[in-house]
């Protein structure tokens, strides 16, 4: 490699941006409340609810989207008997990668007799980006979580199209020790063409998975009869349900999620989601 095209990508490399958040709570006095936060780098937790049981926690990244090359990490632990609520301020903008990919590790895990919300808004890849996550979630033999997940390719109302680009998304989830879920979602090269194909996105620019747990077949058949204006499939299995959705654009795929968590009656929407 050139001294030149070296230093220029060290230069890059020293300008990625980084962010972690570290946070566990505790049951205190009939209500959740903080343990421990620990912040570094761009992102910051910040928390406007302080009066009810259960613990609202709003992610901030302060550096305003992220690029090729970033690197953040979540790491939530819901102490034992704890309700806790973990949204974000605004949709997180992943934009075009020059280089390297950027990289996002999500480590929840939720102790006995706690209920972990974890509601963040979407996820927006602009054309070219290159997004690697991973997901990992602990649960307690009688713990309970809800996750809401929603990818959109391109903003809509400005006209932009996701062509290309690379989506890696690795989903774990283990009940007391035991793996219970696994996959892993890739969409590499030419993704406008692949979401257009009638078995994959059938044109659709927006995506969410829904997971719940515990879950069963009395819930699932109340989801089915929820009508919603995009593709939407449920199923149960190993005593959690799984929803999955795709739509024409991310407002047609809001409408669809909000539709499903009121059917779901877990809890009231993230005020930030009402804005």
């Amino acid at each position: 490699m050139p001294l030149a095209v070296a230093a220029e990508s060290e230069i890059f490399a020293a300008n990625r941006a980084r962010g972690q958040i570290t946070l566990t709570v505790a049951h205190e006095h009939g209500k959740t409340r903080r343990k421990r936060v620990q912040e570094s780098g761009s992102l910051r937790a910040r928390f406007p609810n302080v009066t009810g049981s259960e613990l609202e926690t709003v992610i901030v990244n302060t550096a305003c989207g992220i690029a090729g090359g970033d690197r953040f990490a979540l790491d939530i632990s819901a102490g034992e008997g704890t309700d806790l609520l973990v949204s974000g301020a605004a949709a997180e903008k992943i934009y075009r990668a020059i280089g390297a990919d950027t990289e996002i590790s999500v480590k929840l895990d939720v102790a006995t007799g706690a209920s972990l919300r974890w509601m963040p808004q979407e996820t927006i890849l602009f054309d070219r980006a290159r997004l690697t996550r991973s997901i990992e979630i602990d649960l307690a033999a009688d713990a309970s979580v809800l996750l809401v997940e929603a990818v959109v390719f391109g903003r809509a109302a400005m006209g932009e199209t996701v062509r290309e680009g690379s989506l890696t998304d690795r989903w774990r989830m283990r009940r007391d020790g035991k793996l219970i879920f696994a996959e892993t979602l890739r969409l590499d090269g030419a993704i406008a063409d692949t979401l257009a194909r009638p078995a994959i996105g059938n044109g659709g620019a927006a995506i969410a998975t829904i997971l719940i747990a515990p879950a069963d077949e009395t819930l699932i058949e109340r989801l089915r009869a929820i009508e919603c204006s995009g593709e939407v499939g449920i199923s149960a299995w190993n005593g959690f349900a799984l929803a999955r959705l795709c739509a024409v654009d991310g407002a047609a795929l809001r409408r669809d999620i909000v539709a499903i968590l009121a059917a779901l009656d877990r809890g009231t929407l993230p005020r930030l989601w009402l804005n």
